[in-house]
């Protein structure tokens, strides 16, 4: 993406992150009350972090992506700014080491959504490795996003976005929430919250228990 994209242009847009930011923040509202340092993995247009940071202003949210994704989040955060929005750091789960914010504490949440299902197996795998040793304890893990639940689709509608995800990349689809779970408690953190959101999906909320 053009990093000197004219001003007249329109920002970057994903309805998706239209349609789903509302019932997300109900849920972090309360999970992230006690936080004040918070990571957004994959923060992709740059939609969610506008609509959350001035929600929740106790906390600084930091952004990151892939460096490709940097323009697009930087438009939005230029369009609607707000004191405690970072910019995007570059992170990349296949390689990165876990990201620090200059000058601040860290982090002690970390927020994604649909992150799972777009990145390979092992990259989930390293995401909750990461996590798990970098979060304190107490702090807060939440991902937003579908899950099949006993090894089945919830709806047909995920059936088929299963289906147009591995004919895209055969390493995604969608996870089952079980081994999600199952990880997320190698990794010392507890599930504390698996709430529906709109289309099928779902917010799950992970509270790190024990130090690794």
């Amino acid at each position: 993406m053009n990093a000197t994209r004219p001003p007249s242009q329109p920002l970057p847009f994903s309805q998706a992150c239209e349609n789903n930011q509302a019932a997300i923040f109900a849920i972090l509202k309360t999970a992230l009350q006690a936080s004040r340092h918070v990571l957004e993995i994959g923060s992709g247009t740059g939609q969610h972090s506008v609509y959350f940071a001035p929600r929740l202003p106790q906390l600084i949210w930091q952004t990151s992506d892939l460096s490709d994704n940097h323009p697009s989040i930087v438009a939005w955060h230029t369009a609607h700014p707000a004191p405690n929005l970072r910019a995007p750091l570059a992170f990349d789960l296949s390689s990165s080491p876990w990201p620090a914010s200059a000058n601040q504490p860290g982090f002690d949440a970390v927020f994604t959504s649909n992150i799972c299902h777009i990145v390979a197996w092992p990259l989930v795998q390293r995401m909750f490795e990461m996590v798990g040793a970098h979060l304190p304890e107490g702090g807060i893990f939440a991902i937003y996003g579908p899950f099949n639940y006993g090894g089945r689709f919830t709806s047909d509608s995920n059936r088929a976005f299963d289906a147009w995800l591995r004919l895209r990349d055969a390493q995604s689809g969608l996870r089952d929430f079980e081994n999600v779970v199952a990880l997320a408690a190698q990794h010392g953190m507890q599930l504390q919250i698996d709430e529906a959101m709109p289309a099928n999906n779902r917010t799950l909320v992970f509270r790190k228990t024990q130090q690794q």
